[in-house]
């Protein structure tokens, strides 16, 4: 079971007054970079801001307090935004609630049951290709707030969008325009007119005082939400009946998934920066908790976020006492600065995501997956396109069947049976292909059968393969199993057949430098007695000695 230990618990026994200085700090400096994110998130997911302020508050404080990262910083992020959009269009907040309390669920299961390494189990390019995707659909549903464009309700395909956006230019209004460049321009350069403050929140306060002078016509939080709550929500479980509950298991995988994933990333990440070394397991836990929880205040889902993770290491924060910090600040911004939200211009959230979704993009990790393989193009193609034309749980769910068949692949091409008949190295062979072997002679009538990496599933009819190249039967056959790692039961399965065909053809058979883990294994299903004790050697070296004193016998 996962030895689930928090990593505040073990930093608060060092803790001192210039560590919570240091956090106190960075914290405040992350809460001011999440404040705008966390209301562009929402208002992008088809939500109040509020929800996506909880999310950062609520959710964030869970993961920071039960997490299994020093530095991890939680909230809404981009990646969940087209899932979430989807799931409020087709079910409400309602639904949307209860797929992040499934998707809590599910990540709580995860951390239980040890996946917290799954993010090494996705490929590179699967991971660009579905994240480039999701920067081309945030990019293309803030298209219509950016430009101001009036008209019906944006369509939910990416084609159908792309010619309502066509047929609607004639609507673009330019003081949106305006409010969206100035946005990005903020957004980017801000920081360098002081650094303490993100160019985000820049962009927030002078278009605000720009709209509200001069009153320019454009579409802000209030007009499209009316008044927003400045307060905590009672905690009230979302009800949507049984038939939507089935409905949103899949959404619900989504989101746990992208969570999993940006989250590890995130840890990743961080561990890299910093020298330590995250619980991924714990980690797990802390954000399926979180998300269990924090959707019974209204919170949309909450996750680790590799840029505010960042932000905080940049700035010095070293406990989870940062994170907690970062989300206690913005819950006080939401209590006592909430319902000044409204006044924000729409164009104004398009332009930071316009932002968000170009660092998102990773165009060039996109563009430098093409000097790889032929397969890694595809791959990266197929997912990318998957994402933005079809839907983000497709790309999700062919990845990660495409990922298991790649691991697959991978690990089938370390594994190799070959068979000697004249010399076969010595056992040192098995410990490095650099060490100068001594070529061992094998008698007359004897074969050996070395098997190289794991024997599974993938590699099993590699027995069958190595069998047809020879020719005629030996009296005695050596399985070298001195690099067998594990075997699993279709590996079982070809390994028995091998030997009842050997036994059928009267081929005395010897076992070689068996671990300790396939002799358990080969023990239990009866293998080791069905061929006798005597025949499992410690080494070739003794395997070969056997074979000469069965050879002897045969006479």
């Amino acid at each position: 079971m996962i030895d689930f230990r928090p990593q505040l618990f073990d930093a608060i026994k060092t803790y001192n007054r210039r560590r919570f200085l240091n956090d106190l700090t960075s914290g405040i400096i992350v809460g001011i970079v999440a404040l705008p994110l966390s209301i562009a998130f929402a208002i992008a997911s088809g939500v109040a801001p509020e929800k996506g302020l909880m999310a950062a508050a609520l959710g964030g404080f869970i993961i920071s307090f039960l997490g299994g990262s020093r530095v991890q910083i939680a909230g809404p992020t981009g990646a969940f935004i087209i899932v979430l959009f989807g799931i409020v269009e087709q079910f409400g907040v309602e639904g949307l609630l209860m797929a992040t309390i499934m998707a809590g669920i599910m990540m709580l299961a995860m951390g239980l049951i040890k996946l917290g390494n799954i993010i090494q189990y996705m490929p590179y390019p699967i991971t660009v290709g579905f994240t480039s995707g999701i920067a081309v659909i945030i990019f293309s549903t803030q298209i219509k707030y950016f430009f101001g464009m009036e008209g019906e309700a944006l369509p939910a395909s990416f084609i159908d969008k792309v010619i309502f956006y066509f047929s609607s230019v004639s609507t673009i209004n330019r003081n949106a325009l305006f409010i969206g460049v100035l946005t990005i321009i903020l957004s980017v350069y801000g920081s360098r007119i002081y650094r303490k403050i993100p160019g985000t929140l820049l962009a927030i306060l002078l278009s605000v005082i720009l709209v509200q002078i001069f009153n320019l016509p454009v579409e802000t939080i209030g007009t499209r939400f009316g008044e927003l709550s400045s307060s905590i929500p009672k905690p009230k479980i979302p009800w949507v009946g049984f038939e939507t509950i089935r409905l949103l298991v899949v959404p619900a995988f989504t989101i746990a998934m992208l969570a999993s994933i940006e989250s590890l990333l995130s840890m990743m990440v961080s561990d890299g920066a910093t020298g330590r070394r995250s619980r991924p397991d714990t980690e797990l836990v802390a954000h399926g908790i979180a998300n269990i929880f924090a959707p019974l205040f209204g919170a949309i889902p909450a996750c680790g976020a590799v840029a505010r993770t960042m932000t905080n290491v940049r700035n010095g924060g070293q406990t989870p006492i940062s994170g907690i910090v970062h989300s206690l600040f913005v819950l006080f911004v939401l209590l006592f600065f909430g319902k000044w939200a409204k006044h924000i211009p729409m164009a104004t959230l398009a332009g930071i995501l316009f932002v968000v979704a170009y660092n998102m993009s990773e165009w060039r990790s996109f563009k430098a997956i093409f000097s790889n393989s032929r397969s890694d193009v595809a791959v990266l193609i197929t997912t990318f396109l998957l994402t933005v034309l079809i839907d983000i749980s497709v790309a999700i769910q062919f990845g990660l069947v495409l990922a298991a068949f790649l691991f697959v692949k991978r690990v089938s091409e370390t594994s190799d049976i070959k068979v000697f008949r004249s010399e076969v190295e010595d056992e040192r062979s098995h410990l490095s292909d650099d060490i100068d072997q001594e070529l061992l002679d094998i008698p007359k009538g004897v074969e050996v059968f070395q098997i190289k990496g794991p024997f599974f599933f993938g590699v099993a009819n590699r027995f069958e393969e190595a069998e047809k190249q020879l020719g005629e039967h030996p009296k005695i056959r050596i399985i070298r199993m001195s690099r067998l790692p594990f075997i699993d039961s279709t590996g079982m399965m070809n390994l028995n057949s091998f030997l009842v065909k050997c036994r059928n053809s009267n081929i005395h058979v010897i076992f070689s430098g068996l671990p300790p883990k396939p002799y358990l294994t080969l023990k239990k299903h009866g293998i080791i007695d069905r061929i006798g004790p005597e025949n499992v050697c410690i080494n070739i070296e003794a395997a070969l000695k056997r074979a000469r004193e069965c050879l002897e016998l045969m006479k």
